[in-house]
């Protein structure tokens, strides 16, 4: 997995390219978010555009992370998910705890 981060606006944005799965690209994931929130960086869009899939470890990790974003006050958003993935976090119930968006970031 390749991690890209920009900063737009004072929002971070996280594009993701390849799969969110246990190993080393869900260590990579956690390392770079671990380190936003730290720094107290907790408005987090993720461009999930690139990242085709999505494995139990995965949900674990952003779920993780959104928990983390909230309670500093942020948000952790989705930038154009795949048909797949909104199917898979739809499946375990916590699509509707991330705003989606398909704008241009």
């Amino acid at each position: 997995m390749e991690i890209e981060i920009r900063t737009l606006d004072g929002v971070k944005v996280v594009k993701l390219k390849g799969r969110l799965c246990m190993g080393a690209p869900l260590d990579r994931f956690n390392a770079g978010m671990t380190e936003m929130l730290g720094q107290g960086e907790n408005k987090i869009i993720l461009d999930v555009e690139e990242m085709p899939t999505i494995d139990s470890s995965g949900i674990g990790a952003l779920m993780r992370h959104l928990t983390t974003a909230k309670q500093g006050g942020g948000a952790i958003r989705l930038y154009k998910p795949s048909k797949f993935t909104v199917q898979t976090l739809k499946l375990v119930s916590i699509l509707n705890l991330f705003k989606i968006g398909r704008a241009h970031v």
